[in-house]
């Protein structure tokens, strides 16, 4: 890793997609809160769209958009579409550049609040015809009555980060293991674990409650970022003197260093997918660096460091997270940077700069 990694203005927001049949006429306001929400219960769930269901949506999704026809497609009458936070008409954005998918996906499907999250590599136009420029992204549906309600994507258009994703092959199988039935965790309380790495990186200052398997491992825009081999020559750092954080250390050594405090803010932690039965947790977030005096702080061991981006920085993530026995076991992010302070497009300005959970599956046990 380094700072320009995973650790390393008010946005004018559109409410509501108003379309006439799958025309693609627009209506937007700076509402927020007019955004429609599909809430489900548990009296609802028996209708709900199960797993192989919503990976379905998404194949549907991609063979509209490559076909640059949403009529092609199972979309609401109201249906909201944003790509990189802002709000667009349905048929523009990746609709008009779009060739093929790729063939990684790793996906958290939530067929409780019939929501689906995914990390994804896609082919987009080159100025070859005969070729194509592959891309990385961040994808979540919401799905009601059998229509597509909520289109969110985030797109990291940079070929050699999407070739590193390919490269993996696929997802880790943990990603898609079921945890054994009676040692399933609530949704709430895998959604707090989860948020515990936020915490803790945000302002981290070593002394926090880091809730990591002995074998956690994470992997930002296909780069493996923790328990990295020492090369050959090489002494690894001692997490307890090393002047900067290292991608050969645990998770567990990476937070306990104290060496990421320049993470300043962690924002707008939206929780959009949630699967007990494996035990994954999709959450979309902004990690700011504000820089200036933020970048100096105070070690656990009380020495002076100085650390983090020069100029003000913001990544927005999609991030995964693999839960087992209460602790994170492996941990997959997409990333992208957009200009400081963005907000997502789907949150109010105040949630938006706000650090606190914010479950917006829609889901809501009884």
């Amino acid at each position: 890793m380094n700072e320009g990694s995973h650790f390393g203005g008010a946005l004018a927001l559109g409410s509501l997609l108003a379309l006439s049949g799958l025309s693609t006429s627009l209506a937007q306001s700076n509402e927020v809160a007019a955004i429609p929400r599909v809430v489900t219960t548990t009296e609802s769930r028996a209708a709900s769209c199960d797993r192989a269901c919503l990976e379905r949506f998404v194949d549907r999704y991609f063979a509209a958009v490559i076909a640059d026809d949403p009529s092609a497609a199972p979309l609401a009458r109201n249906v909201r579409f944003t790509e990189n936070g802002q709000v667009l008409p349905l048929g523009e954005g990746l609709w008009k550049s779009m060739k093929a998918t790729g063939t990684y996906r790793l996906a958290v499907a939530d067929p409780d609040a019939g929501q689906i999250a995914l990390i994804t590599t896609v082919v987009e136009d080159h100025a070859d015809p005969a070729a194509g420029t592959p891309a990385l992204m961040a994808l979540r549906l919401k799905v009601a009555d059998g229509r597509i309600t909520e289109i969110e994507q985030v797109l990291e258009r940079n070929a050699q980060t999407a070739q590193r994703v390919e490269a993996l092959g696929a997802p880790r199988a943990a990603f898609s293991t079921p945890i054994p039935a009676d040692q399933r965790m609530s949704r709430a309380a895998l959604i707090e674990t989860a948020n515990k790495y936020f915490t803790g990186m945000q302002r981290n200052d070593g002394k926090g409650d880091y809730p990591f398997h002995p074998r956690c491992d994470r992997i930002e825009n296909g780069g493996r970022s923790t328990n990295v081999p020492t090369p050959p020559g090489e002494t690894r750092p001692d997490p307890k003197t090393a002047n900067g954080y290292s991608a050969q250390w645990t998770c567990l050594e990476q937070f306990e260093s104290g060496l990421l405090y320049f993470v300043s803010r962690i924002r707008d932690r939206r929780y959009v997918a949630v699967d007990q039965e494996r035990g994954v947790v999709a959450a979309f977030a902004f990690f700011d660096h504000m820089a200036g005096s933020t970048r100096t702080f105070t070690r656990p061991d009380g020495r002076e460091h100085t650390a983090g981006p020069a100029q003000p920085w913001t990544w927005e993530i999609l991030e995964l997270f693999k839960i087992e026995d209460g602790r994170i076991a492996e941990i997959e992010a997409f990333l992208t940077r957009p200009p400081y302070g963005m907000l997502s497009g789907w949150s109010t300005w105040e949630d938006g700069m706000s650090d606190k959970i914010q479950d917006v599956t829609g889901y809501r046990e009884r």
